[in-house]
């Protein structure tokens, strides 16, 4: 029978179910199929379930044959195994039944372990039952950009489609419960602390706002749990640790998903040292208990676990990787200078210290391969964390980096109450100036510290980003069942009231109604171009292959384009406050390919997006220039 469209196909199933329901015969009433054996089950051990009844029941991912005999392919959560269906086992009737069943349809059956003529290990079933009536319709597998998209929201399709990634999710579970035991085995105590607070605290990152209602007062959602776990260490406890999600209302890209998993711990009569020897011994130890090796393949490298690793302060790196010395650069201007000549954003009030961190992540990251540890970071940029007695104007801190990613941050934590007051007054002073990852004041917590915390080391890492690096995943949407995706269709307008920050930028590609009295355009340019000046711009149409945004960065997108060439194009757009990066997958625009690279946030931008610009009530307006679809990538505009 051939069908015109889906909806056709999809209606039989509706249809199928009614007809049941009308017969008695409802699936969905039936509450249990137990006494199962599993498919690997069988497989493995065929010799002692051979000519043996069983009880297997799962999803029917395909079907063939027609006559009286028809075969399954039925998939549980340990693999796949064929039913071999034949008529003179069920009779006319019964056998009918099983014909009508579809793809996707869950069943349970009842039958003798034999194998077929070809070989293949079987159910000779004896009866079957329809468990749940699927009325959906199962893809033949996922693959493309779209598809991508779709694996992430429907990740109960991508399971079924693709069993093979429940490995990733398997080995995710090992890795926590290995860091667990790692922790447990050393008598550090697992702890729970507030997911909701009311001061956003213990890092620095722009916080999810609630609002407690019997209270009448806005709450937020974690960003860190530092502050409370070193306050039971204040309390007498000296080995505490916390693993949970945090929650964090900032960038979505292949490393940053707005809640994600991480781990705190904190060690009382220790310094940002034992922090590395337990980071280095942790990871490795978790290595080779999960994987049972050291050494991890990621891409094309081999990254080798292996303690000890590597250690260098930030300025080393700086000097190692870019060339720039900042042993020989003392004053805040002079520093603001030197990031400006290599294309480092800086803003005019940047000391010194936040010019360090901020050509440390531009000329750094991306060539720490093999793990490292970063010391002694600025003391601006690490407000929670001792000084070093050596140079006030840096701290006892790390962050470990291994694959390019950070996975790990730890301090020699700040115990001195007054210094601890007057960093927070700068968090404060910062936030008052706009900075809205800058920390709040927690009274509370300076009490703490007047009351006393002994030396402490402290130690966050990032489970998530751990977990990719172990499982050679990319992005740490493969290793979230359920990734932060935005909204599609209605959904961005029914839920547009209960989040309206986050649906003001959300999606720039659906029209807006525009009064044309508000908006406001620069006059024409008066000089004129001559002809062959304007011919030598090479204006090209593009793809979005992918779009991410750039780290750290508060107006920069990274687009990966197909500009018609078989090399993929890398073009930075300072347009991140207009456009989410997702909206713009797959979509078609226009960039100028021929200016030379320009390097931004220490990557080659190669290009520029075109983008239209006017004054709109008194606002800057921004709108990318969208093309057909169906204009093929590398058209030339003339």
């Amino acid at each position: 029978m051939e069908f015109e469209n889906k909806n056709e196909m999809l209606q039989i199933r509706q249809e199928k179910l009614d007809q049941l329901i009308e017969k008695g015969e409802d699936p969905h009433k039936i509450t249990h199929f137990t006494d199962r054996t599993l498919a690997k089950t069988i497989i493995e051990n065929f010799e002692d379930f051979e000519e043996k009844t069983v009880r297997v029941a799962g999803r029917i991912m395909s079907k063939r044959g027609h006559g009286k005999v028809n075969f399954m392919d039925i998939q549980d959560s340990s693999g796949r195994i064929q039913f071999f269906n034949k008529m003179n086992n069920f009779g006319e009737e019964e056998y009918e039944k099983i014909k009508q069943l579809d793809v996707g349809d869950i069943v349970g059956a009842e039958g003798e372990i034999f194998k077929t003529k070809t070989g293949e290990i079987s159910v000779r079933t004896k009866s079957l039952t329809l468990l749940t009536k699927s009325l959906q319709i199962l893809p033949e597998k996922f693959h493309g950009l779209k598809d991508q998209d779709l694996r992430y929201r429907q990740r109960y399709v991508d399971l079924i489609v693709n069993p093979d990634i429940k490995d990733v999710f398997i080995t995710r579970s090992k890795i926590i419960s290995e860091i667990r035991h790692f922790l447990d085995s050393r008598d550090f105590l697992e702890v729970e602390t507030p997911i909701l607070n009311t001061i956003a605290g213990g890092a620095n990152a722009r916080p999810f706002i609630t609002h407690h209602n019997t209270l009448d007062i806005d709450m937020y959602l974690r960003i860190a749990n530092e502050l409370y776990l070193k306050r039971l260490i204040v309390g007498g406890f000296e080995k505490v640790y916390e693993m949970g999600r945090m929650f964090r209302n900032e960038g979505m890209d292949h490393s940053h998903n707005p809640e994600y998993t991480a781990i705190e711990l904190y060690q009382a009569y220790v310094d940002y040292n034992e922090m590395m020897s337990i980071t280095e011994e942790l990871v490795s130890t978790v290595a080779q208990n999960v994987l049972g090796t050291m050494k991890v393949e990621f891409g094309e490298e081999v990254i080798d676990l292996t303690p000890p690793w590597k250690r260098l302060t930030m300025v080393e790196a700086i000097k190692e990787y870019s060339g720039i010395d900042f042993e020989t650069i003392e004053t805040d201007e002079e520093a603001r200078k030197i990031a400006k000549e290599n294309n480092v954003q800086v803003e005019e009030d940047y000391t010194r210290g936040h010019v360090i961190a901020e050509v440390f992540e531009a000329f750094c990251e991306e060539h720490l391969m093999q793990p490292v540890f970063i010391t002694q970071h600025p003391v601006e940029v690490s407000p929670l964390a001792k000084r070093n007695p050596e140079d006030p104007r840096f701290t006892e801190r790390f962050e470990a980096f291994v694959a390019g990613n950070e996975i790990a941050n730890a301090f020699s934590e700040l115990n001195d109450a007054r210094d601890q007051k007057g960093r927070f007054d700068a968090q404060v002073e910062a936030r008052e100036k706009g900075d809205d990852e800058a920390q709040m004041m927690d009274y509370d917590f300076i009490n703490a510290l007047e009351v006393g915390l002994p030396p402490t080391g402290g130690l966050g890492i990032g489970v998530d980003r751990l977990i990719m690096l172990l499982t050679k995943q990319e992005s740490i949407r493969d290793v979230l069942l359920f990734p932060t995706m935005k909204p599609i269709g209605l959904e961005k307008a029914e839920n547009r009231d209960s989040s309206k920050e986050t649906y003001e930028t959300y999606d720039k590609l659906t029209t807006e109604k525009i009064d044309f009295s508000k908006v406001k355009v620069e006059p024409l340019f008066e000089d004129m171009v001559d002809f062959d000046t304007f011919s030598k711009s090479d204006f090209r149409v593009v793809k979005v292959k992918n779009c991410e945004e750039v780290p750290k960065s508060k107006k920069l997108l990274k687009f990966t384009l197909d500009d018609g060439s078989e090399k993929e194009r890398v073009i930075l757009s300072g347009i991140k406050e207009y456009y989410s990066a997702e909206s713009l997958i797959g979509k078609t625009l226009l960039a100028i390919c021929n200016l030379p690279p320009r390097k931004m946030m220490g990557i080659d931008s190669e290009g520029m997006i075109i983008s239209a610009i006017c004054e709109y009530d008194g606002e800057e307006k921004l709108n990318l220039i969208m093309l057909d679809d169906n204009i093929p990538a590398g058209s030339k505009l003339y």
